[in-house]
């Protein structure tokens, strides 16, 4: 069953930016789409911000500007409100990727806790999320994923970081905010998924509070997707499944190259869609007991999602699935399916500038990667520039 809906249509997906924003995402993208100059970009603020050059104003008022809410949290209510505008709600993401201790995880525990208590009081968010590595060491999740003994201190930072997972969803839970837990790479993201699935138990028993990521990318993860629901079903709690493609192919692959081990992504891009697919028809067909987030830039997977909603006779504001976008990326997506009536949410990234710029940086290494992604963005926005000035 085909749906009606249309992603061609630029008038909407960008209605909410003037001539100026466009032209200035115009520039942007043009510069994100040329890899070389991409690349030394990159290289260059990262010198740039080493050596303390005055630069911030100039990432502030570019790549800073079009991909995140703010340096804090209240900086963010202009682009909360600007999306709610046009019925799309807003994921505020402090994009903390460190690794830098016990004391930057509480400190991000702290903030995101603060990401909850604005979504509880405003209704245009209604979801709170956190990057595991944000609160937690990838060098102790790795060791448990491998199987090894933990040392007393060890164990004691295992206790502090489900402590720590804990905090957040019990906030969650109470103040009736769901949360995504953000996926990681394949050889530390087991110990993530047992945390996880320890507060679906907990606190999923009416519905999904807690959702976990899965990257389909990854093999096998139809497989742990269909499992976690089974158990779910068994034990007595829903799921919450936030699926994605995947952000770090290259990586897992050198990496998997350079140990000597099966490589975890899928052998081609065609596989990897279906697999996609597949999981998105899965869900909808245990909807009585998951809820769905499809965190897709890809325009046939949020096609194919609409056609489940016909097929299975749904309401386009199911409060069970919602459609997610990054911010400043995929408009023609995001906002043509909230003008058509479906739920649609935007991740917002908000943080100090030197906080989220390796965020920045895989935002521009996503967009120069992936097949066409930057290219597109690009002649979108050109039509839309266009058709103003007929």
């Amino acid at each position: 069953m085909k749906s009606n809906i249309s992603f061609a249509d630029t008038s909407i997906a960008f209605s909410y930016k003037s001539d100026k924003e466009l032209r200035k995402s115009y520039l942007l993208f043009s510069s994100i789409n040329n890899p070389i100059a991409s690349k030394l970009g990159a290289n260059i603020v990262k010198i740039a911000l080493k050596v303390k050059l005055p630069i911030k104003g100039i990432i502030r008022n570019t790549v800073f500007q079009h991909f995140c809410g703010g340096e804090t949290i209240n900086q963010c209510d202009a682009t909360i409100q600007k999306l709610a505008d046009y019925n799309i709600k807003t994921i505020l993401d402090y994009a903390a990727e460190g690794d830098a201790g016990e004391s930057s995880y509480e400190k991000a525990v702290q903030e995101i806790l603060k990401t909850v208590d604005k979504a509880a009081t405003n209704p245009n968010i209604s979801f709170s999320v956190f990057k595991p590595t944000g609160i937690a060491s990838k060098k102790l999740l790795e060791k448990i994923q491998l199987g090894k003994a933990l040392n007393a201190q060890e164990d004691k930072q295992m206790e502090a970081t489900r402590k720590r997972f804990d905090t957040i969803a019990k906030k969650c839970f109470d103040s009736n905010i769901q949360l995504y837990i953000d996926s990681e790479d394949s050889f530390y993201q087991d110990p993530i998924d047992m945390l996880a699935y320890e507060l679906m138990e907990k606190y999923n028993k009416q519905k999904a509070v807690v959702f976990n990521t899965y990257q389909m990318y990854r093999r096998g993860m139809l497989d742990n997707l269909i499992k976690a629901n089974e158990k779910g079903r068994k034990i007595g709690y829903h799921v919450g499944a936030k699926l994605v493609r995947g952000a770090y192919m290259e990586k897992e692959r050198e990496r998997a190259e350079e140990k000597g081990y099966a490589d975890p992504i899928m052998p081609d891009k065609k596989s990897t869609d279906k697999q996609y697919d597949d999981a998105l028809r899965y869900c909808v067909e245990n909807i009585d007991n998951m809820e769905l987030c499809s965190g897709s830039h890809n325009e046939n997977s949020n096609y194919f999602l609409t056609e489940l909603f016909e097929k299975h006779q749904l309401s386009r504001d199911d409060k069970r699935i919602y459609f997610a976008q990054l911010y400043g990326m995929s408009d023609h997506i995001s906002f043509n399916l909230a003008n058509a009536g479906y739920n649609v949410v935007k991740y917002v990234p908000y943080g100090p500038i030197e906080t989220v710029m390796p965020y920045l940086f895989r935002r521009a290494e996503e967009n120069t990667s992936i097949a066409g992604q930057s290219s597109r963005e690009l002649e979108l926005i050109k039509k839309e520039l266009k058709r103003r000035k007929r």
